[in-house]
């Protein structure tokens, strides 16, 4: 995704919000919150089921898991621009963070968390 891309689906999300005056009930704990129940929501339609059962399920629930995703990403956007984070930025700075944390000579193959 660029920049370009995150920028419009910003725009987007915030559109929607403030043509609907939500802005005043999203203070940063509630979309955390936000946040998190639809991420819940998202691994909801994973419980219960495992291996080629679970793959099943979710190609026959393809759109609600689309669904979902879309909504986590809404708040994500929502949160980074309120905070004024750039998210591609911070992405691009997290990634190369894990790549340290994570060099692939050590790590490759490996579920180990980094400081095991």
């Amino acid at each position: 995704m660029t920049c370009d891309q995150f920028a419009e689906l910003t725009g987007l999300a915030v559109r929607f919000r403030d043509q609907r005056d939500w802005k005043q009930f999203h203070n940063p704990k509630d979309m955390a919150l936000s946040l998190s129940l639809e991420a819940a929501e998202l691994l909801e339609l994973t419980q219960w089921r495992q291996g080629e059962e679970l793959l099943e399920h979710l190609r026959a629930q393809r759109a609600a898991f689309a669904d979902e995703l879309a909504d986590v990403l809404y708040w994500l956007l929502l949160l980074a621009h309120d905070q004024q984070i750039d998210l591609a930025k911070a992405f691009k700075g997290k990634m190369r963070k894990n790549a340290a944390k994570y060099p692939i000579k050590r790590f490759r193959g490996s579920k180990r968390k980094y400081n095991q």
